[in-house]
């Protein structure tokens, strides 16, 4: 069997060809917020959801999202859409604001946006650079959890699953680093408070994971040969670092996120779930 090649064709060793397995019901009667879900993880995580009675609601920057959101009805799901920039607290704010005017309520957010723009040692990133970073992986998370608290407060409920991600401990990333981290760290401070109000917050750390080309760019491809050979040893890393040596699946992420924010989780708060091939970031 033949492995995989990512986009800085590297080979490595296939993922297993296991299908989801998805639990009718699991979210029957709950509205659930996915960030970052107009294509990979997030729009994995929002069909498994779909699928498993959830009510959906996907924001993306992206005009992408409301075809995608199409396409779960279509399938028999329900779902609404809408386009916010999550970078700035306006954004996050309209965007649950939206979610509560579709369904009511909102009893579970996923924050899933966030993703390294370039990849190359430190000290070749320029100031606006690492602003940039920490804009996209920070402050949609930090905005979308202060926005959706103040409801999940007045219902005495409500679950929060942050994407961090291990390459808090990685090469030719720093500023995406120092954010992801700050993702941990919001999912560590908020769990503590949100525990007397009978709200959950816990996180994943996804590892390297195979996803189709994506249809809109997180940032510029690597221009020349040095910035694909910095972009090689992030991919390096990422395997060397697995314990299974490859990368995971869209499905493998969506797993771990939606059994965090099922009830079947009802007791782990506070808790980051390394999805990384044992790689533990």
């Amino acid at each position: 069997m033949s492995g995989t090649t990512t986009a800085a064709g590297e080979a490595h060793l296939p993922s297993p060809a296991v299908p989801p397995a998805f639990f009718a019901g699991r979210f029957a009667g709950q509205v659930v917020v996915v960030t970052g879900s107009a294509q990979g993880i997030g729009e994995a995580v929002a069909r498994r959801i779909a699928a498993e009675s959830g009510q959906v609601v996907l924001v993306d920057r992206a005009e992408l999202v409301h075809q995608t959101a199409a396409s779960i009805r279509v399938a028999g799901g329900e779902a609404a859409s809408a386009t916010a920039d999550l970078e700035t607290y306006a954004g996050a704010e309209a965007a649950i604001a939206a979610a509560v005017s579709a369904y009511g309520r909102i009893d579970v957010l996923i924050n899933n946006v966030g993703g390294t723009i370039w990849a190359k040692p430190y000290e070749r990133y320029a100031p606006e650079e690492i602003s940039r970073e920490i804009q996209r992986s920070l402050f949609p998370t930090l905005w979308s959890c202060r926005a959706a608290l103040p409801r999940m407060i007045d219902q005495g409920s409500g679950v929060i699953v942050n994407v961090s991600s291990v390459a808090t401990r990685g090469v030719n990333r720093v500023p995406y680093a120092a954010a992801k981290g700050g993702v941990k760290a919001i999912t560590a401070a908020l769990a503590l408070e949100g525990a007397p109000h009978g709200i959950r917050v816990v996180a994943t750390a996804p590892g390297g994971t195979e996803a189709p080309a994506r249809k809109v760019a997180r940032g510029p491809a690597p221009a020349g040969k040095q910035e694909l050979a910095w972009y090689q040893q992030i991919v390096d890393q990422t395997v060397d670092s697995s314990l299974l040596k490859r990368y995971g699946t869209l499905e493998e992420q969506a797993a771990a996120i939606t059994f965090l924010a099922s009830p079947e989780a009802s007791y782990i708060t506070g808790s980051v779930l390394p999805v990384a091939g044992g790689d533990q970031g």
